[in-house]
């Protein structure tokens, strides 16, 4: 097994907690969310570099795209949708029920919510692009205004200087 390593950032969204080992980044935890790392993983910002590098330039405006290896662990069903999140252009959305008709599988959009829900590496996955059916944001683990100053972000209506 991998020795997972793990840093925190200061970003305009809060301090991010960022994990990964050589098989490639595995969670990005908002200050939101519980950021105790696990015991077992080591402190050591150096495997996470590519990762602080990417992730400042996109909230800066300057990346639209991310370029990392991603290993997020989850179900079949969970990796079928987090890879489908990766296909939705930037500074766009889709709602639940239309992800759900991407994965061939136009019933599950609950399902799908839930796979969304459980999204190990926002941001990088882009969970925040998908919306309610009626153009409404909902649930989102860093919580509604950071999904929101994402999509502004996305929109260009925002630009999200990182700190420090």
């Amino acid at each position: 097994m991998m020795k997972i390593s793990y840093t925190r950032i200061a970003s305009p969204l809060g301090t991010l907690l960022l994990a990964g080992d050589d098989s490639g980044l595995r969670h990005i935890m908002f200050a939101s969310e519980t950021q105790s790392p696990d015991q077992a993983w080591r402190h050591d910002a150096a495997p996470l570099t590519e990762t602080i590098r990417q992730l400042q330039a996109y909230f800066a405006g300057e990346r639209e795209n991310f370029d990392l290896p991603l290993a997020p662990e989850g179900t079949p069903f969970q990796m079928e949708v987090w890879q489908r999140l990766c296909d939705i252009p930037y500074g766009q959305t889709i709602s639940y029920g239309e992800l759900a008709r991407r994965i061939g599988n136009p019933k599950a959009s609950r399902a799908v919510g839930l796979a969304n829900g459980s999204n190990p590496i926002p941001i990088v996955i882009p969970c925040h692009r998908v919306i309610g059916s009626n153009g409404k944001l909902t649930g989102y683990g860093g919580g509604l205004p950071i999904k929101e100053k994402l999509l502004a972000l996305e929109r260009h209506q925002l630009r999200l200087l990182p700190l420090g």
